[in-house]
């Protein structure tokens, strides 16, 4: 017997005490992971809305002129991809979304454009919606 204690009759008592110490941290452990998720899930879902209606220009002017060609029935995440791959925009998944919520949504033509890098999406989106295309030689 130690200070009043007798070892041999705790052990099991220990034990349940250890474990629900190491639940409890465990616990507190995955309540906190799931709060710096969620806060880091919405600091994403804030940057991306945010971007979607004040992308800038990837450029300011006079830019750098680049000349895309637009299949029919393209996506709206195809074009976007196009775009980046250009180096017209920074995101063509975000182009997609703005594209998307866009009154230009349904009124992209097929043709070739010449297209530049001080442009924002929406003036890229007007060029690629006129009546009478760009022709690229």
């Amino acid at each position: 017997m130690i200070w009043g204690l007798n070892i041999k009759g705790n052990t099991m008592g220990n034990s349940k005490v250890m474990l629900n110490i190491l639940y409890s941290a465990l616990s507190i452990l995955m309540i906190v992971l799931i709060v710096f998720v969620l806060l880091k899930a919405g600091d994403v879902a804030y940057d991306l809305g945010y971007r979607v209606f004040t992308e800038p220009a990837l450029e300011k002017a006079p830019g750098r002129d680049s000349t895309v060609k637009i299949e029919k029935g393209m996506s709206a995440l195809e074009l976007g991809n196009l775009l980046e791959e250009k180096q017209l925009v920074d995101n063509g998944l975000l182009f997609a979304i703005q594209l998307q919520i866009s009154d230009y949504k349904d009124k992209i033509k097929a043709g070739k454009y010449t297209l530049n890098t001080s442009q924002t999406a929406k003036e890229m989106m007007q060029v690629m919606s006129e009546e009478i295309e760009e022709t690229a030689e």
